[in-house]
């Protein structure tokens, strides 16, 4: 038996709330487990350069933990972010732009700031899924009644893994992403599809079988964080989602 007696497919305990920040156009903090994560959508009448014109928006991500957020005092990124850090932001923003019609924007661009306020594993993944609730809150604020609402699909993400002794294991604490076989992350769409699957073998290498194994259970697990996702956001915004007029 896991930690908190989890089975080895179950889901830590979630928490997920919309408006947690008054001036962002939208907001929200997912708790899952022990890590604690606030995602802030703020939108300005800007782009960058090579989308002056086109009519198109952007969309990107920040990601930064807090320095308490850590069991020893982080250091915080004042200058030059950290390789880790480069590479969960550009992970936050390819998946939140894989459901968003940037030409539904205008020339705008969005910002999703994720800040991670406590970790215990699954910082990136609880990010992209806090902040796709943000998100939708934001764009609800330049939609247009009969026009298309920006944001096309649900997604979220979940960390699959093979623990040392060979189990299969769904959203992996830190205590376990420390002495895993092999660890994954995947991002996936609420039709099913896959947005970017990060697979690897830290002790061990692991069959295509195991793979297909874990995804399925990641899908699980994506299925009812979406059902999150649509409860914190209410009936009020989620049939929003990929309409279009």
């Amino acid at each position: 038996m896991r930690q908190g007696r989890r089975r080895s497919d179950e889901l830590r305990e979630v928490f997920l709330e919309r408006r947690a920040q008054k001036f962002p156009a939208g907001s929200a903090l997912i708790e899952i487990g022990n890590t604690k994560v606030i995602c802030a959508a703020t939108i300005e009448d800007k782009v960058p350069h090579f989308l002056k014109g086109t009519g198109t928006g952007w969309l990107n991500a920040e990601y930064s933990m807090l320095p308490g957020a850590t069991q020893e005092r982080a250091l915080r990124e004042r200058v030059k972010l950290s390789g880790r850090t480069m590479e969960i932001q550009r992970l936050i923003g390819r998946a939140l732009r894989a459901v968003t019609d940037l030409s539904a924007i205008g020339e705008r661009t969005i910002t999703v700031d994720c800040d991670v306020l406590q970790a215990d594993g699954g910082t990136r993944t609880a990010a992209i899924t806090g902040g796709f609730v943000a998100l939708v809150e934001a764009c609800e604020t330049i939609y247009e009644v009969g026009g298309v609402f920006p944001v096309k699909d649900f997604v979220a993400a979940i960390s699959a893994g093979i623990s040392d002794s060979g189990e299969k294991i769904l959203d992996l604490c830190y205590a376990e992403d420390s002495t895993a076989a092999a660890d994954c992350n995947v991002v996936m769409t609420g039709a099913g599809e896959l947005v970017e699957v990060q697979i690897t073998a830290e002790k061990k290498s692991f069959t295509r079988a195991e793979l297909d194994e874990l995804l399925d259970m990641a899908q699980r697990g994506i299925a009812e964080l979406i059902s999150l996702q649509k409860d914190a956001l209410g009936r009020e915004l989620v049939w929003r989602v990929g309409r279009v007029g």
